[in-house]
């Protein structure tokens, strides 16, 4: 079972866990990003292409299924302004055993952030700002094609 999810409303954390439990699974991975303060951030604002963001979406999810096994996962992220300390994103893998669960959304963030089409604008006191990919992004993201994970 795969479960993509992109909008604007609140990740419920308990709901999106609940998806993914059972099904014989093992094991529950979960990872919850959320606004961080850091940079005096006091909003980030993601835009995207629905149709594009829910396709790459899916494509990272498919791909953890086959690679780790799962008998389940869900990403679910959000888009718009959010404020510092809310939910961005939500993967939750379900296998048989913890190590792919947990390997699996390690992988599914890594390739987020480098594969699903969102653009991110922080707002600070001095103005906003569109934020620029990062070479440790791509760094993270070239171990799940290149063996090394």
């Amino acid at each position: 079972m795969i479960d993509i999810s992109v909008n604007t409303a609140a990740i419920d954390v308990a709901a999106v866990h609940a998806l993914v439990e059972g099904n014989g699974a093992g094991a529950v991975a979960t990872f919850v990003g959320i606004v961080r303060t850091d940079d005096g951030v006091r909003a980030l604002t993601l835009e995207h292409y629905p149709a594009m963001t829910k396709a790459a979406l899916h494509h990272i999810a498919a791909d953890a299924t086959r690679r780790f096994g799962l008998s389940a996962i869900a990403i679910h992220h959000r888009v718009g302004t959010m404020l510092p300390g809310e939910r961005i994103v939500m993967v939750a893998a379900a296998a048989p055993h913890r190590h792919d669960a947990l390997a699996a959304t390690a992988q599914c963030i890594d390739l987020l952030k480098t594969e699903a089409p969102f653009w991110k604008r922080e707002e600070h006191a001095a103005g906003a700002r569109w934020v620029e990919a990062r070479a440790g992004d791509d760094a993270a993201a070239a171990k799940w094609s290149d063996g090394r994970a």
